[in-house]
């Protein structure tokens, strides 16, 4: 992996190449280790790295773009030949703004040397404690193990550099019976592989796996629902587009008002929601610096109920006379990465107890968009649905498709629990707690498992 030295003369000799007044470069660096396993046996191993290095050249407003993986001079060379010529041919954009110099990046302090440098070692006895734990109960485990060490840089021709080195580490496994009529999950993410509890998730997969045997139809329809961490997180990441200062103002999303005008600055949710985003808290790696590269720092976008900030990239700012919003996403439209809902300190049995009728739900997978202006998503439940009646958990039942909106689960949510970081099917990532909404639709049920 490049070190900040190495980083900083590889940009520098790019940049030197260019002949066009501008020219940016950003070099992506990932080494990855990785296990699979599934029928209770290791099925791949892989070691691999790989670095990037793109290239954005700009003259009179045309900006051309070229990416390599190989950093020979030649290969350089070419590649910033390329994006030239490209720029030659391009339309000038007429929202471009002027590149930056040099910025004060924060430290992020979520950095483990050991988790970066882990191997095979330090990870399959991870994987052979899922797996004996699901022989001793005559179930099958499949799942992944894995850690990634990244390295970005970014330099331009104005004297912008900007270097960050990160690691990650994550354990989910399926447990499934051997017949396959039922199946239980438990996944963890984590900045330290040593903070990874095998043990613990292991009896959480195999217990639900073992509790949703023969699960029961029930109707569709609205339900009270005991939303665990992950499948919080699944739904909650999602309303990050809303919060994109353009679209609110141009009237394309939740805070719009209409006839013109936001409702930044009204109370939309209960008091006790609170979401916001941080790069340093040290349970998630964030970057130092924005999809507009500049520097990261904190940002509260709904404040005790209230929305209290929406996202200015530099042009909007610029269009509407507001301080650029460290957190604007890469093309996403709304707050970048490290999502954090606030929660509380009720356990998930506390959460099951204060439920007359309801369901608990595990996770969410195959998240589609349905109206991108409210929010509105569907997908499917799955790995454990479980029926809850008079506070305690009863039958477990088939899966759902649920139509849902992330701004309406958090206005119909009623309890929280204490906040975890989360890693989805779908690879998202956030901090979120269980949680306890009313009227949650779930439209049809689901035979699969």
């Amino acid at each position: 992996m490049l070190t900040r030295d190495e980083a900083q003369k590889l940009s520098s000799k790019v940049i030197g190449f260019s002949t066009l007044p501008e020219c940016q470069v950003t070099l992506n660096g990932t080494e990855q280790v990785y296990t699979r396993f599934a029928n209770n046996g290791i099925t791949t191993a892989a070691f691999g790295t790989r670095l990037t290095v793109t290239i954005a050249v700009t003259r009179d407003g045309q900006t051309g773009l070229y990416s390599v993986d190989e950093t020979g001079d030649a290969s350089l060379r070419r590649a910033v030949a390329k994006a030239e010529e490209l720029a030659a041919i391009a339309p000038p954009n007429p929202e471009r703004m002027p590149p930056l110099g040099p910025q004060q990046y924060p430290a992020t302090p979520h950095f483990d040397e050991a988790t970066a440098k882990a191997r095979a070692p330090e990870m399959i006895p991870h994987v052979k404690t899922i797996i004996d734990v699901a022989k001793q109960k005559q179930l099958v485990a499949a799942g992944l193990i894995e850690r990634t060490h990244r390295v970005t840089a970014i330099a331009n021709k104005a004297g912008l550099f900007g270097f960050e080195e990160s690691a990650d580490s994550q354990l989910t496994t399926t447990i499934r019976m051997a017949d396959g009529s039922s199946s239980g999950w438990a996944g963890q993410p984590s900045t330290r592989l040593a903070d990874i509890d095998s043990a613990h998730l292991a009896a959480v997969a195999s217990e639900k796996c073992a509790r949703w045997k023969s699960p029961k139809r029930l109707e569709p329809g609205n339900y009270t629902v005991v939303l665990e961490p992950t499948a919080a997180g699944d739904l909650v990441r999602l309303i990050t587009p809303g919060f994109s200062a353009r679209n609110t103002d141009e009237g394309r999303t939740f805070l719009s008002k209409r006839g013109g005008g936001t409702l930044v600055g009204e109370k939309l949710f209960p008091e006790f929601i609170t979401l916001r985003s941080d790069p340093f808290d040290p349970r998630q790696p964030s970057g130092p610096w924005t999809g507009d590269l500049l520097p990261a720092r904190p940002m509260t976008w709904i404040e005790k109920g209230v929305v209290s900030n929406v996202a200015y990239d530099r042009y909007w700012a610029s269009k509407t006379g507001k301080a650029p919003t460290p957190g604007l996403g890469f093309g996403f439209g709304g707050p970048q990465g490290n999502l954090i809902l606030e929660g509380a300190s009720a356990s998930l049995d506390d959460l099951i107890k204060t439920v007359d009728r309801g369901l608990l739900i595990t996770h969410f997978w195959y998240i589609r968009v349905v109206n991108p202006q409210t929010l509105q998503q569907t997908g499917l439940t799955r790995d454990g649905v479980f029926l809850i009646e008079n506070g305690k958990i009863t039958d477990p039942v088939m899966n759902f498709r649920f139509l849902e909106s992330p701004v309406r689960l958090l206005k119909n949510t009623r309890v929280l629990g204490p906040s975890i970081r989360v890693r989805g099917l779908e690879g998202g990532l956030m901090i979120a707690p269980a949680l306890v909404a009313t009227d949650f639709p779930l439209p049809s049920v689901s035979d699969a498992i």
